[in-house]
């Protein structure tokens, strides 16, 4: 199995880096945690540009904008968008362009149902052109939606299978991270679709928003382990830079180790979009960004407490993060529930 990203790969990849560094996302991301969307949706346009919405859309539907599934390359979007700390609802937006696709997609042999393309026309184009924002919650992923004062559309689908057009964003909720904006959907909406096949494409858009979180957390602990060892080489303690130090050289080392070990599992699960697979890449990268917070607040003593420092923007979404769309209990569970296997791949008893 190829767990390096082809050249193609990478160069998408740089190309993401270099449009966010040029970009002052820092302060987008303050400004929308104060309610102003304006920088975000500006910095949403220039990353729509790239194709990377269009991304998570199905191209079968070409028409519509859909250049996807492509989940190796959208997780490798993600990692950067992570790791540039950039704001909104980019994993709900992904999400909801894969249960649109899903949804519409014709009934496969020995399932019934000709699909409901209704819905991917209407809103899919506006999602993988990165005109429109989307939120969504899903069965097992949480009762709350994020950003839903920004977003464009608000879905949600309901345990019986209902998936509906919410009719606003419901009651605010406080976040650890205030670029986070959490709400309970409010009752009711339009109705789009029900049914058994509405269920199966929430299940798909779940494990692609898991996978994308992880991807984000990825970032995110990157960042934080890169900011935090620029940081100990500058202050000095003692006549020398705490970087110097055994303890401090052992944390950080702990810190990258945990983050090169989640990596795999990102690139594994993006290949196969196995329900375990995916949980264990959550399980393992949400762990390590919030590891890497951990380790950049200690590092960075009083001064990483402070709001003024932009390190305290990545500081604050570890650990949301590291809970959205699947807590490291619920990612247990769903490792735990796949049969064991042999080295040949048989199921163990």
């Amino acid at each position: 199995m190829r767990f390096l990203p082809t050249g193609e790969q990478s160069e998408f990849a740089r190309t993401l880096h270099g449009l966010l560094g040029a970009s002052e996302v820092p302060a987008a991301v303050r400004a929308w945690g104060a309610g102003d969307h304006g920088p975000g949706r500006a910095l949403w346009s220039r990353l729509a540009g790239t194709g990377l919405f269009a991304l998570a859309a199905d191209e079968a539907y070409g028409d519509l904008g859909g250049l996807g599934p492509l989940p190796v390359e959208l997780a490798l979007g993600f990692v950067e968008l992570g790791r540039a700390g950039v704001p909104g609802p980019v994993v709900e937006t992904a999400a909801a362009a894969v249960l649109l696709s899903e949804l519409a997609r014709p009934g496969e042999e020995g399932r019934e149902g000709e699909g409901d393309a209704g819905p991917a026309k209407r809103f899919l184009p506006g999602l993988a052109a990165g005109e429109a924002l989307a939120t969504l919650t899903l069965p097992g992923g949480g009762p709350y939606a994020l950003d839903a004062d920004a977003a464009a559309y608000c879905f949600t689908v309901s345990a019986a299978g209902e998936l509906r057009l919410a009719g606003g964003p419901g009651e605010p909720l406080g976040s650890t991270d205030p670029a986070r904006r959490l709400s309970r959907p409010a009752p009711g909406g339009e109705l789009l679709a029900s049914g058994p096949r509405v269920l199966a494409a929430a299940e798909s858009a779940l494990g692609w928003a898991r996978l994308l979180t992880a991807a984000q957390c990825l970032g995110v602990g990157e960042a934080l382990l890169a900011s935090t060892v620029a940081y100990v080489k500058q202050r000095t303690q003692f006549g020398a830079p705490i970087g110097s130090f055994q303890a401090v050289k052992h944390r950080l080392a702990d810190t990258l180790l945990a983050l090169e070990f989640a990596r795999p599992l990102v690139w594994a699960a993006a290949l196969g979009l196995a329900p375990w697979e995916v949980a264990a890449a959550k399980l393992a990268a949400g762990g390590a960004a919030y590891a890497s917070a951990m380790t950049a607040l200690q590092l960075h003593g009083a001064v990483g407490y402070t709001e003024e420092l932009d390190l305290s923007l990545w500081l604050r979404k570890a650990r949301p993060l590291r809970d959205a769309w699947g807590s490291p209990a619920q990612c247990r569970a769903a490792v735990l529930r796949e049969p064991r296997r042999g080295a040949t791949g048989e199921r163990l008893t």
